[in-house]
């Protein structure tokens, strides 16, 4: 990436007053920020692209924030959500917290553990964006392998020695050896440690198990 995208926290509250407060006090650190009457209005706007955050009301009429938050997780939007109630209930945290929620502030809070939670959501956010990018990179560079290199790369991951690979393959220890090195390259890995942690990352199962 040329630039690093400005980090957006999003604010849905159907409460004017409360909305309002809440994009003053993150504005006032140099956040960017959009606000939303409703979770219906929130579904509706793009996904964002860079690091977000979003700082969600409990109680709404129609669409509650539990159940935008399981509308985001079915839809595979992942953004780290702080919960902000008047009225929230022992059970409702747990619920939230389980579901991935960041934060459970209850109202009225401190202006300081609300922004402390932003700057933790989006640091969460920030890091998961760059463990996708580097799950993409890693999808793009498997997608080089031949189809004999990605044998190899099954095998080797299971932790079977080249003249084993050649056996189970019926070809040369050499030949092996050419492939492995080249299924190195191609996936930029180090070491063979880092090979296996590639594998898992991309879900590629060890030959034989």
């Amino acid at each position: 990436m040329s630039h690093a995208e400005q980090p957006v926290v999003f604010i849905v509250d159907d409460d004017d007053h409360v909305r309002r407060a809440l994009e003053r006090l993150i504005r006032s650190v140099g956040l960017a920020v959009e606000t939303f009457a409703s979770a219906q209005d929130f579904l509706l706007h793009e996904p964002p692209t860079g690091p977000a955050c979003l700082v969600l009301d409990v109680r709404m009429p129609g669409l509650g924030g539990l159940d935008l938050q399981q509308k985001m997780t079915d839809a595979n939007l992942n953004v780290p959500i702080i919960f902000v109630t008047g009225h929230g209930t022992v059970p409702m945290s747990v619920r939230a917290m389980k579901a991935g929620a960041v934060d459970f502030l209850q109202k009225p809070f401190d202006d300081q553990i609300l922004l402390d939670a932003v700057t933790d959501a989006l640091e969460q956010s920030r890091e998961s964006g760059q463990a996708e990018t580097a799950l993409a990179e890693m999808r793009t560079r498997l997608d080089l392998l031949t189809p004999r290199e990605r044998e190899v790369f099954g095998l080797v991951v299971s932790g079977l020695l080249n003249k084993q690979v050649a056996a189970e393959l019926g070809t040369a220890e050499k030949t092996i050896k050419v492939h492995r090195a080249r299924v190195m390259q191609k996936m930029q890995a180090q070491s063979l440690a880092e090979l296996v942690r590639m594998a898992e990352r991309l879900g590629i199962e060890p030959a034989g198990d």
